[in-house]
C-alpha cells in the first residue's frame, strides 16, 4: 500500500458517518491515481463502483458525496478505459463525469466544477473532440483564479491539447507562461507530468525548426520529468519518459544512448505487465535498429511490437509498428510482406482521421516507390498481383503530398521525389479524381531549337 497512512487511521474510524467515508475512500483512490495505481484505486473505491460500465452506488450519500463518487468512478473509466481499450469506456466515463459536474454546479462549487471539466476534458482529447477539449479546459481555467495544482493539472492538459492539434508554439507558450506555478507546487506527479509535457513541446519544434538548442532543451525537460516521477512513485509515467528520451536520443542519432533508456522504459513496463507499452518501446527500438543499418534485428523486434499490440487492442500504436515492420521487411527485399504491413497501417489508420495513413504511404513510397510508381504505358514496374494495393497506397500518397503543397504539382513532385512529368502523367491517366486538388497548369515555354 502506498497510501498515506493516515487516512488508511482515518478509514477504521468506527464513528465515520456514511457520507465522510465515501469521501475518504475516493480520497484514497485519488490518492493511488497519483501514484499510477488505477487497480488499487478502483478496489477503494470497491464499496460505491466496482467496474467501468457498472453504475456506482450512491444509495443513502448525500449529493456531495454522490458526486466524489461519480467524479472518481469517472475518471477511473477514462483511464482504465484508455489504458485496457474497453469499448466506449471514454462515453461511460464522459456519462459519469457529467452527472458529478451538474451536481456541483447546482451547489456552487466553483473549484469541483472546474475539476469535473478539466477531467471530462481529458476524455473529449482522448476520442479525439480537441475543440471541445480545449472549451472546458478554458472554462475550468476561467474558474481557477489562485495557483493550485488543479490548475497546474488544467494548463498541463491545455498544452496536451495544443500539441495534439499540432499548434506546438501555443503549447510551449502556455506552458513557460506559467513556469512559476510549477515551481510553487510540491505535488512531484504534476510538476514530472509539466517537464515532460514541456519536453514533448519542445522535441516537436526543434523538428519544426531545425532548432538544436530545443533539442537540448528537450533532454534537460526529460531528465527533470524522470526525476520527479521517480520522487512520486509514479513508475509507469517514469517508463514513459525513459521511451520519450530514448526516441530523441535516436533522432539526433545517438543510439547508443537511446538503447540504454529504451532498456530502462522496457523493463519497468514488463514488470508493469503493460504489453502495449512493451510493444511500443519495440517499435522505438526497432527504428533505432533500423537506423544503425541492423536490419535483421530490426525486422525480429518490430515483428514482435506487432504481435504484442495486436493484443493491446491499440490501433494507433498498432499502426505504427506496422509501419516499421514495413520499412525492415522491404529492406530485407520482401517486397510482398512490406506492402501488406503498410497497407494495413492505411487501412488501420484511415477511419481515425489522423496523419497515420499518410506517413504509412510515404514510408511505402520510400521503401517501395520503385515497384508502386507506374511506367509510361501504364503498367506497374513489377509486383504485378499487388496492383489493387499499389493503386489504394499511391493514391492516398500522391492525395496528401497535392494537400500538403496546396495543389501544387510541381512541389507534391520534388516532396515525392519524382519528376513533374511522371506525377502529371500519373493524374492525366490513373488518378483522374484528384486533378480537382491540383492547381491549374500553366503552359510551359518550349526550349528552342535555334543554335
Amino acid at each position: 500500500m502506498t497510501v498515506r497512512p493516515s487516512l488508511l487511521r482515518d478509514l477504521e474510524n468506527p464513528k465515520l458517518g456514511v457520507n465522510s467515508r465515501a469521501e475518504l475512500c475516493c480520497e484514497i483512490a485519488r490518492d493511488f491515481e497519483n501514484k499510477g495505481e488505477y487497480e488499487e484505486a478502483r478496489k477503494a473505491l470497491s464499496g460505491y463502483w466496482r467496474r467501468i460500465g457498472e453504475p456506482p452506488k450512491l444509495t443513502d450519500l448525500e449529493r456531495g458525496a454522490s458526486g466524489e463518487v461519480l467524479l472518481r468512478a469517472g475518471v477511473l473509466s477514462g483511464i482504465i478505459g484508455s489504458k485496457s481499450q474497453v469499448r466506449d469506456a471514454q462515453e461511460t466515463a464522459k456519462d459519469l463525469l457529467s452527472q458529478s459536474h451538474a451536481i456541483f454546479e447546482s451547489q456552487r462549487n466553483t473549484k469541483k466544477v472546474a475539476e469535473t471539466q478539466t477531467e471530462l476534458a481529458l476524455c473529449y482529447w482522448r476520442t479525439g473532440e480537441i475543440s471541445e477539449a480545449r472549451d472546458l479546459l478554458k472554462q475550468a481555467l476561467s474558474r481557477l483564479t489562485i495557483d493550485s495544482e488543479l490548475k497546474a493539472k488544467a494548463v498541463i492538459r491545455l498544452a496536451i491539447v495544443e500539441r495534439g492539434a499540432a499548434h506546438h508554439d501555443k503549447a510551449l507558450r502556455l506552458l513557460t507562461s506559467h513556469a512559476s506555478l510549477f515551481d510553487r507546487i510540491h505535488n512531484h506527479t504534476i510538476k514530472g507530468s509539466y517537464h515532460d509535457t514541456l519536453g514533448n513541446a519542445l522535441e516537436d519544434l526543434s523538428i519544426l525548426k531545425k532548432r538544436r538548442d530545443y533539442t537540448d532543451r528537450a533532454l534537460i525537460e526529460y531528465a527533470a520529468s524522470s526525476y520527479h516521477f521517480e520522487k512520486a512513485g509514479h513508475r509507469s509515467y517514469r517508463a514513459s519518459v525513459e521511451n520519450n528520451l530514448g526516441v530523441l536520443f535516436f533522432k539526433i542519432n545517438r543510439c547508443a544512448e537511446a538503447h540504454e533508456h529504451l532498456d530502462r522504459a522496457r523493463r519497468i513496463f514488463a514488470s508493469l505487465k503493460d504489453v502495449g507499452s512493451v510493444a511500443q518501446v519495440d517499435e522505438t527500438r526497432a527504428c533505432v535498429y533500423l537506423q544503425q543499418g541492423l536490419i535483421s534485428e530490426a525486422e525480429r523486434v518490430a515483428r514482435l511490437a506487432v504481435q504484442n499490440q495486436e493484443k493491446s487492442g491499440r490501433q494507433a500504436l498498432l499502426a505504427d509498428a506496422l509501419i516499421t515492420h514495413g520499412r525492415a521487411l522491404a529492406r530485407l527485399e520482401s517486397y510482398g510482406p512490406a506492402l501488406m504491413a503498410f497497407r494495413r497501417a492505411i487501412d488501420l489508420s484511415a477511419p481515425s482521421k489522423n496523419s497515420r495513413a499518410e506517413d504509412a504511404a510515404f514510408a511505402a513510397f520510400q521503401e517501395i516507390g520503385e515497384r508502386l510508381v507506374v511506367a509510361e504505358d501504364g503498367q506497374p514496374l513489377s509486383g504485378r498481383g499487388w496492383s489493387h494495393d499499389k493503386r489504394a497506397i499511391e493514391h492516398n500518397l500522391i492525395k496528401a503530398a497535392l494537400e500538403q503543397t496546396k495543389g501544387s504539382v510541381t512541389h507534391a513532385a520534388r516532396n515525392l521525389g519524382i519528376s513533374y512529368q511522371s506525377l502529371n502523367y500519373m493524374l492525366r491517366t490513373r488518378y483522374r479524381d484528384l486533378l480537382n486538388a491540383r492547381t491549374p497548369a500553366r503552359p510551359r515555354p518550349r526550349k528552342s531549337t535555334e543554335r
